[in-house]
């Protein structure tokens, strides 16, 4: 049986001492089959990488020690919600579950979180502060080929 209250605190735990190192607030915990698998914290602050959020690390981490991308077996354990770009990536792994001790809401009145992301994303993209316009070139799409690799 898993303990979600001590993968939790092991996360909030990461995201302490994150702060105390000079980071973000933020670490996460992927466990399997009740073994933790992964840990990481935010790493943003050293690598100046916009994707190296505690989720992305430990997902990255536990992805290379099964050789598999397919990490529906496993369980997200994270300090704060997960950010959209986190929660796409969980996503695309395949878990099926995850939990948080923080919500975005909270972090957001401390100048952390992605609420407003969040909020961003659920509008019509001409509607959305990023431009993103979808504009077909000529030629044939990638998909058909790729679809056709995989039916082998």
């Amino acid at each position: 049986m898993t303990d979600h209250t001590a993968h939790l605190a092991e996360a909030v735990a990461i995201a302490r001492r994150n702060v105390d190192e000079g980071g973000s607030p933020y670490g996460a915990v992927i466990v399997r089959d009740g073994a933790v698998l992964a840990r990481a914290a935010n790493t943003v602050h050293r690598t100046n990488d916009p994707s190296d959020h505690a989720e992305m690390v430990a997902l990255r981490e536990a992805s290379r020690l099964l050789g598999s991308r397919d990490l529906s077996d496993c369980v997200m354990y994270a300090s704060g919600q997960p950010c959209p770009m986190c929660h796409a990536a969980m996503r695309l792994a395949g878990f099926r579950a995850g939990y948080f001790a923080y919500a975005a809401e909270e972090a957001e009145t401390y100048g952390a979180g992605s609420a407003g992301i969040y909020a961003e994303l659920c509008r019509p993209l001409a509607e959305q502060p990023m431009r993103l316009e979808h504009r077909r070139p000529e030629g044939e799409s990638p998909y058909p080929a790729w679809a056709a690799k995989k039916r082998g």
